[in-house]
């Protein structure tokens, strides 16, 4: 007889399994039926030019060249959903990255990631603290940081994982914000580390594929979590042009909370809390 318990982890496990195969298949077949928009010129979605988004590191290489935070600037870290790349402004989360540069230019450091680029976000944040570029990281430099991590979907999921990575580095970050977080393999998006000053979640429960409902912080003491906020879309559906017509219908309440002006209006008066130059905000 199996132990007391071991049937509700194996079906939770499981549950996860069926979930992250669920949205592997929606992306995959979003992914290809964008591309084939992508023939039609008036479906194509704004793509951000390398003269417009300096930070917006794609490799290894252009990791290098990141300027360094030496002004003590934000920097907001963006991860996407999906499989889509950082510079497909469809998508809410580029476009808040592109806002905050335009309207920031001297406080703000923003960049924004697809959510396997994991590696390459840590890079530009540890070459950007690293002001006088000797490769390490002074105490000093540390504590300087100010760092604020988003995300939608595995992009939320990616979020709480870079915010751990931070933490095993001594590294804070001010704020983490996750948007209909959907967990990724090997990772945890409902603990937030005690780096992370601030986390807070917002999620629908209503699709197919919905988020996480529950953040709790690993040591209360140290991060407050500002709140779970549940979302419905039943009776004020969001716009979700643009999209591909597969995402459109199976996972319409997912794309219509990363639409919904009223969730970013409220993550970027929350990032604009963090700007510390009262000149610029």
């Amino acid at each position: 007889m199996l132990p007391a318990g071991t049937t509700i982890d194996v079906v939770s496990k499981t549950a996860v399994r069926i979930k992250s195969l669920l949205l592997d298949i929606c992306c995959a077949v979003s992914s290809i039926l964008t591309l084939s928009l992508a023939i039609q010129p008036e479906m194509q979605a704004e793509r951000v030019q390398a003269d417009c988004c300096p930070l917006e590191v794609r490799d290894a290489s252009e990791a290098a060249s990141a300027p360094s935070n030496t002004n003590g600037r934000l920097i907001v870290i963006g991860f996407m959903g999906g499989r889509i790349k950082g510079d497909n402004f469809v998508h809410t989360e580029a476009r808040l990255a592109k806002q905050l540069r335009q309207r920031y230019p001297l406080a703000v450091h923003s960049a924004v990631f697809a959510n396997h680029d994991g590696p390459i976000a840590l890079r530009t944040v540890l070459q950007l603290l690293d002001n006088n570029k000797d490769g390490h990281l002074s105490e000093e430099e540390r504590e300087a940081a100010r760092i604020v991590i988003y995300g939608h979907s595995w992009g939320a999921s990616e979020t709480i994982a870079l915010a751990r990575r931070l933490n095993e580095l001594s590294i804070p970050v001010l704020l983490t914000i996750q948007v209909d977080s959907v967990q990724k393999s090997n990772q945890n998006d409902r603990l937030i580390p005690p780096n992370v000053g601030e986390a807070i979640n917002f999620y629908q429960s209503e699709g197919l594929l919905h988020g996480r409902s529950l953040i709790t912080a690993v040591d209360p003491k140290k991060t407050t979590i500002l709140g779970n906020y549940e979302l419905t879309y039943k009776d004020n559906p969001v716009s979700c042009a643009g999209y591909p017509w597969f995402a459109r219908v199976f996972m319409k309440p997912h794309i219509e909370i990363e639409n919904d002006p009223s969730v970013w209006s409220k993550i970027e008066a929350l990032i604009r809390t963090k700007v510390v130059d009262s000149q610029l905000l």
